[in-house]
């Protein structure tokens, strides 16, 4: 099914909060005792916001549905995410609710995730326009675990999507209550390519080792794609393997760094390009995203961005629509 009628390449449907990173604090924290950070970001966060800002920052054309509260966090997040390009019409704005945020407290390479999630856990299927969403070719969900009020409908809004031609892609992200529950799995007989890290992987797979998680997910999902940080990424397709090694590159922090690959692996998905070019220019993309602190922060600086991929992959940062950024 051809789409000569989609407006985006890809819609988004997840949660959109900013991120306050506090980093350079003491090794160990004690309670009742006040510590200094040596810097402080406030930057756009969330899995799906940072993956919808890089993915358009790359050039693509892409629908953000959400939900913010009616406060100045939630003007904030629209003003970031608005300003890489990303379609906000999809973002409803619930007057007497708070919009969430994460305070990361940063050690060097280990950090401390504190989430409000506020509207992030009321955003319901009918709070979806559904035809919005659908004027994209690609479809994308971020944070699975997090979303409560949407999770008991996802099934259905999966099927929906793929009825009307769309790709899909999930990026379940973390469950912070460390159920990883079986409902996901008749949500994935409806997903083209799922996006785990190793842990979140051998998590929902309930395996010990990533191989036997790329294997046990495959018989379910066409395609696997597992990012493993500093060891690169995998990829399963059916019984193929495929993967690719990490790419160093200068690292501040690794906030936003998964969300990032995928936001490259999908602009490269869904131009159909082969999966080791896929994996390869996810990796570039994370990389990119571990250059400055926060999950949007590299892709924002334009100079920098286009830079960072014309070395690692040249030719991609020239594309005609990136010039809109």
């Amino acid at each position: 099914m051809h789409h000569t009628h989609s407006k985006f390449d890809v819609a988004v449907v997840g949660e959109l909060n900013l991120d306050i990173i506090l980093s350079g604090l003491p090794h160990t924290l004690r309670l009742d005792h006040e510590h200094l950070a040596r810097e402080l970001k406030v930057t756009l966060g969330s899995s799906s916001a940072i993956f919808a800002h890089n993915l358009a920052l790359l050039g693509n054309s892409v629908s953000f549905s959400s939900t913010i509260g009616d406060d100045a966090f939630g003007e904030l997040c629209l003003q970031r995410l608005g300003e890489s390009g990303t379609d906000l019409s999809g973002v409803v704005r619930h007057a007497k609710q708070q919009t969430g945020l994460t305070v990361i407290l940063a050690q060097d390479v280990q950090r401390y995730i504190l989430t409000y999630p506020g509207t992030m856990s009321v955003m319901r299927y009918e709070d979806l326009n559904l035809e919005y969403v659908c004027r994209a070719k690609h479809f994308h969900l971020s944070s699975y675990f997090l979303q409560r009020a949407l999770r008991p409908k996802m099934v259905g809004l999966f099927q929906y999507v793929k009825r009307r031609g769309l790709t899909t892609s999930l990026d379940t992200n973390d469950d912070p209550e460390e159920q990883w529950s079986e409902d996901i799995f008749p949500l994935l007989k409806y997903v083209d390519v799922l996006l785990p890290n190793e842990r979140e992987a051998c998590k929902l797979s309930r395996t010990q080792t990533v191989e036997a998680a790329a294997k046990s997910l495959s018989e379910v999902v066409p395609l696997v794609v597992i990012k493993r940080g500093s060891e690169g990424a995998l990829a399963r397709r059916g019984r193929k393997l495929f993967s690719a090694p990490p790419l160093a590159s200068a690292f501040i922090d690794a906030v936003g760094a998964g969300d990032s690959f995928d936001a490259g692996f999908i602009h490269q998905y869904i131009r159909g390009a082969k999966i080791e070019d896929c994996l390869e220019f996810g990796n570039i993309a994370g990389a990119l995203s571990v250059t400055r602190a926060g999950g949007t922060e590299a892709f924002r600086d334009k100079s920098h961005r286009e830079q960072f991929l014309n070395l690692h992959w040249p030719g991609s940062a020239a594309s005609p629509t990136a010039d809109a950024s």
